[in-house]
């Protein structure tokens, strides 16, 4: 009796530790779900909407793309509860948003995004975006500016522009484009390449709001950068 007992004891033990290898192998090289944790992105996301990015596919311009804080910022977050961190790590819990940020990827290395052109639109590369199809909509029905502050840039390499789809809730590059990192102003407005986890290709939950999301058409037609990108921002803003 005891035999089996400890048999069966075993057997659960490994069949647990080779669940939570597979879970973080898939979290790791495959795709990871995220908890959305701001209004930033609404109405194509809302808070607590669980996100799937996946990691074996690459991103592009237009796509929603989770990235790692590595700029700071997200307020310091509270001590978390060790179980759950360790059950978000790997990978049976969605990653919560103390560390992890989704936006719009917009600009690219070597990128020149501006706002606004003369019909009011966020340019790249010259081409003008028609963001009409994901930016939130005011309550008459029409949608919000691209950006209430106007800015010129250059991607620096190595680097991205990003920006969330309710403009007027999104603390996005355009916010950073005055802040001052590791001494070069502005430096803290472009999130690095690297810290890119994937682009979200699902919301899973809750299930009344399951969709798919693909690249928006308006960026198809936007062109590569014709020059390489600078080592350091160059940077236009209106509120600098």
């Amino acid at each position: 009796m005891g035999r089996r007992i400890a048999g069966g004891v075993r057997e659960f033990v490994i069949i647990v530790v080779v669940a939570l290898v597979v879970a973080t192998l898939l979290k790791t090289f495959v795709a990871q779900m995220f908890v959305i944790p701001s209004e930033s992105m609404e109405k194509t996301l809302e808070i607590s909407d669980r996100v799937v990015a996946v990691k074996m596919v690459h991103y592009q311009r237009g796509d929603i793309i989770v990235f790692q804080d590595d700029l700071g910022w997200l307020p310091a977050a509270p001590p978390d509860n060790s179980l759950q961190k360790f059950l978000e790590f790997v990978g049976v819990l969605p990653a919560s948003g103390n560390q992890y940020l989704v936006k719009r990827l917009i600009g690219l290395p070597g990128d020149h995004v501006v706002c606004c052109s003369t019909a009011g639109r966020i340019t790249v590369n010259g081409v003008e975006l028609d963001e009409e199809s994901y930016l939130y909509p005011n309550a008459d029905g029409t949608t919000v500016k691209p950006s209430e502050a106007a800015f010129d840039v250059v991607v620096p390499a190595g680097r991205m522009f990003v920006m969330g789809d309710h403009r007027n809730k999104s603390a996005d590059s355009r916010y950073h484009l005055c802040d001052t990192w590791a001494g070069t102003k502005g430096l803290a407005a472009f999130p690095t390449i690297a810290s890119i986890q994937g682009p979200v290709r699902a919301n899973a939950y809750p299930f009344d709001r399951w969709r798919t999301f693909s690249v928006p058409t308006t960026f198809a037609s936007v062109p590569a950068a014709t020059a390489a990108p600078p080592a350091l921002p160059q940077i236009n803003a209106a509120n600098c």
